[in-house]
C-alpha cells in the first residue's frame, strides 16, 4: 500500500527535544530548571494587558503586529517597518531558513549551536556545515573557513545556548567584514538581556549598516512570555520584505502582541530580573566549583555544569537531583554528554541545587 513519502532528507532531522518538564508527585516540591524559564514570570502588567483582550478572542490580530514593532522601534530606536515579529523567534529562523536556503545551499553553526538552526537548514533540504568552537565559544576563523561557494547563511546565537558564552562585537564585526556580501548573517539575541559585558552588542549597529545581517530576539525569557510564543527581528528592508511575503497573516496572537508592549515597557521589571540573574549566577558558578565541578563562565541566565566521565557523571547527578524535585537539563543531544545545563531559578532553588550536588559528590 502506497503512502506519503517525506521530502528527501526530513527523516534524517533530529527532532528538537525541550527540557523535561518535571512531574509532581504528593509531598514533594519541584523545580524546573531545565528549559530557561524565568523564576519571576512576567510583569504584572502583561498579564493585566493579557486579561483585558480576553473578552474580544474572536476577532483576528491585526495582521502586521503594528503596535508590537512601534513599541519595539521605541524601546530600541529602530524603524518599525524594518521590524517583523513572529510566533517565537524559532518561527523567524524558520522563515528566513525557507526565504533564504534551498537544496544544494549550505548554513553554517556552530559546534554547540541552537539545535532549531540545523533543524531549520535542513528542513528546506539545504546542508548543515558544523564550524568548531574554541573553548565552547564561537570560533570566527572556523566560521570563515567552513565557508564554501555553496554557503547562503551563517547562524550565531550570541550569547550561546547552552554553552552560555558570547563573541564581543568586534568580532562579530570581523565576521560579517570576512563572509561574501550574498551570506546572510542571522544574530540571534534571545539571551542579550543578561549581558553586562562592555564589549558586547546584539547587534542592532551592524544590521543598521549592511544589507545581509539581521538580529532576532525573543519575549520567552527576561520577559516571561515563553508561553505566548512571540519573537521578533530587525533586519533591512529588502528582508523584511520577502520574508514576509511568506508569514502567515496572522502568525502573532491579539494577546500576545499586547502583553509583549507591556512587557518591553516595564523596565523596572527586566531590570530586576537582571540584576537578580547576574547575583546568583556569580553565585552558583563558585559554590559549584568548590565542589570540584568545572562551570563555564556564562552570560547569559543559565550555567553549564561539567562533570567526570566515569564515576560521579552528568547522567548520576541528573537522577540524583530528579529524585530530589530538581530538574536540570542534560544535554546528550547538544554533543555535551558530560554536561548538565541549569537555569538560575528562585533563591530557594539555586541553594537547593547546591546543597544537592555537595551531597551527590559526597556520595551522601
Amino acid at each position: 500500500m502506497s503512502r506519503p513519502v517525506p521530502n528527501p532528507g526530513i527523516l534524517d532531522i533530529a527532532p528538537y527535544t525541550p527540557g523535561k518538564t518535571p512531574v509532581a508527585e504528593p509531598g514533594r516540591k519541584v523545580f524546573k530548571l531545565s528549559a530557561n524559564e524565568t523564576p519571576f514570570g512576567p510583569s504584572p502588567k502583561a498579564s493585566e494587558a493579557f486579561k483585558q483582550v480576553a473578552d474580544h478572542l474572536e476577532d483576528y490580530p491585526e495582521g502586521t503586529s503594528r503596535v508590537l514593532r512601534e513599541a519595539i522601534g521605541r524601546t530600541f530606536g529602530l524603524d518599525p517597518n524594518r521590524i517583523i515579529c513572529g510566533a517565537g523567534s524559532d518561527e523567524i529562523l524558520n522563515l528566513l531558513a525557507h526565504t533564504y536556503l534551498s537544496h544544494g545551499d549550505e548554513a553554517i553553526s556552530t559546534t554547540h549551536g541552537f539545535l532549531v538552526y540545523p533543524i531549520a537548514t535542513m528542513a528546506v533540504g539545504a546542508k548543515n556545515v558544523i564550524a568548531a568552537e574554541k573553548n565552547l565559544t564561537c570560533d570566527v576563523d572556523a566560521i570563515l573557513k567552513a565557508v564554501t561557494p555553496k554557503t547562503k547563511l551563517v547562524w550565531l546565537a550570541n550569547p550561546n545556548n547552552p554553552t552560555g558564552t558570547y563573541v564581543p562585537f568586534d568580532e562579530v564585526k570581523r565576521l560579517r567584514a570576512g563572509l561574501p556580501s550574498h551570506v546572510l548573517l542571522v544574530l540571534d539575541a534571545a539571551y542579550c538581556d543578561y549581558v553586562s559585558r562592555n564589549d558586547y552588542e546584539m547587534g542592532i549597529e551592524l544590521v543598521a549598516t549592511t544589507e545581509n545581517t539581521v538580529v532576532t530576539h525573543t519575549f520567552s525569557k527576561i520577559h516571561g512570555l515563553a508561553a505566548l510564543r512571540i519573537g521578533w527581528m530587525f533586519g533591512p528592508e529588502h528582508i523584511i520584505d520577502a520574508v514576509n511575503r511568506i508569514r502567515g497573516p496572522f502568525n502573532v496572537s491579539t494577546p500576545a502582541m499586547y502583553a509583549a508592549v507591556a512587557a518591553i515597557e516595564d523596565t523596572a521589571h527586566q531590570a530586576m530580573s537582571k540584576q537578580f540573574t547576574e547575583t546568583w549566577r556569580d553565585w552558583l558558578a563558585e559554590e559549584i566549583g568548590k565542589l570540584g565541578l568545572k562551570v563555564t563562565p556564562s552570560v547569559a541566565n543559565f550555567v553549564l555544569i561539567h562533570f567526570p566521565t566515569e564515576g560521579k557523571t552528568s547522567d548520576a547527578a541528573d537522577a540524583f537531583l530528579t529524585k530530589r524535585g530538581l530538574v536540570l537539563r542534560g544535554l546528550k543531544n547538544y554533543g555535551l554528554p558530560h554536561s548538565l545545563r541549569m537555569t538560575i531559578g528562585t533563591e530557594e532553588a539555586n541553594r537547593l541545587v547546591v546543597e544537592g550536588l555537595r551531597d551527590f559528590m559526597a556520595g551522601r
